[in-house]
């Protein structure tokens, strides 16, 4: 069994370090479009998880994020279905559907309020790779969101990216998996396998319904 160790987080005057109550649970969030979630996702949901000693990872799928061309949207509720089968048989993963039910433009200030507001037994940690982190400056209320309670953010280093930040970050070391959701699209548009980069079970609902083919 994969033992699992508490990581440092970068301390700032923004957030002080507070210990965590073992009576809380620990609960990462990895959020994402997921069109559509493949391997490379689960792995460092999995593994981001097991070494931050978390009781589990949920996925956050988006109904509409604010920083991505919407041209290749996929209907919310099949990016859904997708995210079903892949973590079916992993009882670690799960589907937090907050972003979905709330609709619109899906800003992580306020959807971490509401899950802070809902869940007051609950410490988040939102999973983001090192790419991201170098853009947090940009985020929607990200002075506001740092300070929030029970929040924290994991940043997994990403080669390539800066993987520095004057924000509070709690550091895990993943081993690359390269490839994306649009390398995925791309294939299946030309007709390319994509066995072993997506679940089986999403392979065949892709094909079933036939996605990604314009």
């Amino acid at each position: 069994m994969q033992s699992c160790s508490v990581v440092d987080k970068v301390q700032t005057q923004a957030q002080p370090e507070t210990k965590v109550s073992g009576h809380r649970k620990r609960i990462g969030l990895y959020g994402g479009t997921f069109n559509p979630i493949h391997n490379a996702h689960l792995f460092m949901a999995d593994q981001v998880g097991h070494a931050l000693c978390l009781d589990r990872v949920d996925f956050l799928p988006d109904a509409k994020p604010p920083h991505v061309d919407h041209k290749d949207s996929l209907d919310p509720q099949l990016r859904l279905q997708m995210l079903e089968l892949a973590v079916a048989d992993n009882p670690f993963l799960g589907i937090e559907h907050a972003e979905l039910e709330r609709g619109g433009v899906s800003y992580t200030y306020d959807t971490i309020k509401y899950l802070l507001d809902k869940h007051p037994d609950v410490d988040y940690y939102f999973i983001i790779g090192g790419d991201m982190v170098d853009y947090l400056d940009k985020w929607y209320r990200i002075n506001d969101l740092i300070r929030l309670p029970h929040f924290h953010f994991v940043g997994v280093h990403r080669q390539g990216a800066k993987n520095e930040t004057r924000y509070p970050v709690i550091w895990v070391d993943v081993p690359t998996v390269d490839f994306s959701s649009t390398d995925i699209r791309q294939r299946v548009q030309r007709g390319q396998s994509i066995k072993y980069m997506v679940p089986d079970a999403v392979s065949k609902f892709i094909e079933e319904h036939q996605l990604y083919r314009e």
